[in-house]
């Protein structure tokens, strides 16, 4: 965990008098460290070195959102400071950590030697790599070996593992048996595929963190160097208070306003964990109970808009659409899933008869707001810089600069002095406005002039006036901490450069996916014959329905079996290569079958043995890994039923608003409406069937019953929809007529 975030903790601590387990946080920053890599913490000339690397890139960045930067430049610009960094900030093992041995200089030299190669040999790189010469060959290796080490040391061994298996796919191709076989690829050939072109390491998963990734975890450390992050948690902890339900509210609430800025589920479950466990368990929560909901509400970072997870990104970067539609797309099954949190908190409160826990409220929530709500300022502009047109580039620009102009309207947020921010921003302004002059039209390339002139105001300025010697250190450490935020996730999206180029390079997707589509096949006729012996009559429609229902049955198990080994980013990119097809042959529209593998994706942050954000949150309350990791399934699992709601039927994209501004235009409000509501009805009698808690306690055939009802209003038919409607009213009636209970569990 970063020293801000560990701050942030013990300051949020403090003022609601919360004494931290020391102890317990540590073991949770292990965690963290499991998903995010650990980092060396360097000091002296060398660790300045390394901030002054990490400012740098960040400002490269920065400028390569408003200026033009070739493609291939940008993309391997950027694989050349992440390598460099990595090898510095991530120690070959831990007992090499916090300082640079001799071997992690020489891949620091390596690195920089491939990607100079590649940025020197311009279009004549390029062009020769079909036929790629010796040296083309040697640096190639070496570069593939590189990003294969940085994964490793940023994720650990089993997504670099999976890197090789597929080149040894893509070498061994003749050698394999039907289905498998493929013509095959020497060294010659893959090497100017994965090194010399844009479709393999330097692919579109880099593509997506050379731009939006990297520019949002920028946008991340502003809003968190600013203070963002403690009063969005001030701010749930003041507007939830006051009932039984108030802590389990709490936790869901400032999940959604932590973790939709950083999308880091790890992260999100310790932050709010080592603050809020203490109130949920005066709540009346048991250990596991609790682990799972922070663990639960730590998911919530990473399908939360205006940010969602890395993942996300690469959404819209591989189906050529705006991240717009993509944060459209996510909008109701986001609502959903806090919605399913919301109800099995209020079934928590009445099933274990919760007590209202008293909160130290320094201030009203009004007042709260009036002082630090400008910090929801630039989480609304990003999407009003998307509807007014800008590209998700400039629009997460853009955000990043009213975060850090707005930071200045309360001094204990300021990432500089008031007297540099205005300072800087009249030279800048002004600038801009002689530039334009000059060109007779406003451009952004009048910020390549302005920036620069506003900073050299400053040194100026500091020479002229002492008092404005203050160096601006929260700037500073937010630009290097939006560096290295990106490094673990841009190693990933390397080396899954390199599966998503072998799957192009052997037609893989497609065999994989009639693979998929013959064992579907063969069930689904299983399944009719049994059918037909009860006098269904066997329709093609019906057929087809079948199929497709096992095909997204196979392609969710494919999906969470991935995330069993890798990160959500590069489980994702997988499937999205490998599984995807599949639906998409089926019939289902290509958005909704990336948003399904999405969500199944993200499944992985609560699956054992890659279970960190359950594992996170059992070392912070001190309950059983693996009953934590259960009870988080238990909140989660009636919101991650309703992906099958858009892959099952057309009606179902209304929960995705149709994927996109033009088609929901054209869309039935109607019908949207009515799948919408379906759903949540749906998710209301799952929540009470995995709770076995309604209004009162259920029996087991009214909990089977609520979790059939479930399962059938999910499904987006008519026929299905009245059947749980019906089976729903039979357990209301059923609640209603029996005998009163007690209204609190025991246990």
């Amino acid at each position: 965990m970063s020293d801000e975030k560990d701050r942030l903790i013990h300051e949020i601590a403090a003022e609601h008098h919360i004494a931290v387990d020391e102890a317990a946080l540590k073991k949770a920053e292990e965690y963290i460290e499991a998903e995010e890599g650990a980092t060396n913490r360097l000091a002296g000339l060398l660790g300045r070195f390394v901030t002054a690397v990490a400012v740098v890139m960040s400002l490269f960045h920065l400028y390569a959102a408003y200026a033009i930067v070739p493609t291939q430049q940008l993309r391997m610009i950027h694989v050349g400071f992440v390598l460099f960094l990595v090898f510095l900030l991530f120690p070959f093992s831990r007992r090499f950590r916090h300082r640079v041995m001799w071997w992690d200089w020489i891949a620091v030299m390596l690195s920089l030697i491939v990607i100079g190669y590649g940025l020197v040999g311009g279009d004549d790189f390029t062009d020769r790599s079909t036929i790629p010469s010796n040296l083309d060959m040697v640096f190639g290796v070496i570069l593939t070996l590189l990003v294969l080490e940085a994964a490793r040391r940023g994720t650990g061994w089993i997504m670099p593992f999976i890197c090789v298996l597929f080149v040894a796919y893509a070498m061994l191709g003749p050698h394999l048996g039907q289905p498998w076989t493929h013509r095959g690829y020497d060294i010659s050939r893959l090497v100017g595929h994965m090194y010399m072109t844009l479709e393999g390491i330097f692919g579109v998963p880099v593509d997506v963190s050379s731009t939006l990734i990297i520019l949002f975890t920028i946008y991340g450390a502003f809003l968190q160097l600013s203070g963002a992050g403690k009063f969005f948690i001030d701010f749930s902890f003041t507007a939830m208070g006051g009932k039984p339900t108030g802590a389990g509210r709490t936790i869901v609430l400032s999940s959604f306003l932590l973790g939709g800025p950083s999308g880091s589920g790890v992260a999100t479950t310790v932050t709010l964990g080592t603050v809020a466990y203490p109130m949920l368990a005066k709540a009346g929560y048991s250990k596991d109970a609790a682990g799972g909901l922070l663990a639960a509400g730590g998911l919530g970072a990473i399908i939360s808009p205006p940010v969602l997870g890395a993942a996300a990104f690469l959404i819209a970067e591989f189906l050529k659409i705006s991240y717009l539609d993509v944060i459209l797309m996510a909008t109701i099954p986001t609502c959903l899933y806090y919605f399913a949190l919301f109800l099995m908190v209020e079934l928590d409160a009445r099933k274990f008869g919760m007590k209202q826990v008293p909160f130290d409220k320094a201030e009203t929530l009004w007042n709260l707001t009036k002082r630090f709500g400008f910090h929801f300022l630039s989480l609304i502009a990003i999407i009003v810089f998307m509807l007014l047109g800008f590209s998700p580039v400039a629009a997460v620009f853009w955000a990043t600069v009213v975060a850090f102009v707005t930071s200045a309207l309360h001094p204990d947020c300021a990432l500089m002095s008031r007297r540099q921010m205005v300072l800087f921003s009249v030279v800048v302004i002004a600038a801009c406005l002689v530039y334009s002059a000059v060109r007779g039209r406003f451009h952004t390339d009048a910020l390549s002039w302005a920036v620069p002139a506003g900073a050299l105001t400053l040194v100026a300025a500091a020479f002229i006036r002492p008092e404005w010697r203050l160096w601006p250190v929260k700037l500073l450490k937010a630009l290097e901490t939006g560096s290295v935020s990106v490094l673990n996730v841009a190693a990933t999206c390397a080396a899954a450069g390199i599966i998503v180029g072998v799957v192009t390079l052997t037609g893989l997707g497609l065999k994989f996916s009639s693979i998929v589509i013959g064992y579907a096949d063969s069930l689904s006729q299983g399944t009719m014959s049994v059918l037909s012996a009860v006098g269904v009559e066997a329709t093609k429609a019906l057929v087809h329905d079948v199929k497709l229902l096992y095909t997204a049955i196979f392609t969710s198990l494919i999906v969470w079996i991935v995330g069993l080994a890798v990160p959500v980013t590069a489980s994702y990119i997988i499937c999205a290569v490998i599984a995807a097809p599949a639906l998409i042959t089926l019939g289902v529209q290509d958005f909704a079958a990336h948003m399904f593998i999405f969500y199944y994706a993200v499944l992985s942050e609560v699956s054992p043995p890659t279970a960190l954000s359950p594992f996170a949150a059992a070392a912070i309350t001190g309950g059983d890994p693996y009953k934590t990791t259960l009870q988080s399934w238990k909140y989660t699992m009636p919101a991650f039923l309703v992906p099958f709601v858009f892959v099952l039927d057309p009606a179902g994209l209304g929960l995705l608003l149709m994927g996109s501004f033009k088609a929901l235009a054209k869309a039935s409000v109607v019908d949207i409406a009515t799948v919408c509501l379906t759903a949540m009805f749906g998710i209301a009698a799952l929540a009470g069937g995995m709770q076995g808690w309604l209004f009162k306690r259920t029996t087991r055939l009214e909990r089977w019953l609520l979790i059939l009802a479930g399962l059938a209003l999910v499904y987006p038919r008519a026929a299905f929809d009245y059947i749980g409607i019906v089976l729903i009213a039979i357990v209301l009636v059923s609640q209603k007529v029996r005998r009163a209970e007690p209204q609190a569990a025991t246990g």
